[in-house]
């Protein structure tokens, strides 16, 4: 079971941070909402390899890259009226119930990167991934 990523970059209007949103979608039903911006303006390391990864995930850049320290990850439950849950109800053309989310920050030199997942109630039908021993 391989997701796939529909992206769309975008500029938070409000402070014009680099900004990337992810619908993950596995099995023709989407499981996970990213929502990710940077710290700083455009123009540095982070921003250019944040702006190249294409369909890639934010991951591939985050673990993969021995630099990134990641802070403590956050949950919380949004509802209907909280900005996440608007923009996922506007990505998707649907409504949804309450979802759980989490977000961490993730650290490179002085600049961040703070990564926003919203789990929607299809991910609890996906079959588990045994880890190799």
């Amino acid at each position: 079971m391989i997701p796939l990523a529909a992206e769309m970059t975008r500029q938070n209007p409000r402070c014009r941070l680099p900004a990337r949103e992810v619908l993950l979608v596995c099995d023709g039903e989407p499981v996970v909402f990213a929502h990710s911006f940077l710290s700083t303006p455009r123009g540095g390391r982070l921003e250019r390899w944040f702006s190249g990864l294409g369909d890639r995930s934010l991951g591939s850049l985050l673990f993969a890259h021995p630099g990134f320290r990641r802070a403590a990850i956050e949950y919380c439950r949004i509802h209907p009226g909280h900005p996440l849950h608007r923009r996922l109800c506007a990505l998707s053309d649907r409504p949804w119930p309450p979802l759980w989310a989490r977000r961490s920050r993730h650290y490179l030199g002085g600049a961040s990167v703070l990564v926003c997942e919203v789990f929607l109630p299809p991910v609890e039908k996906l079959a588990p991934v045994n880890a190799p021993a």
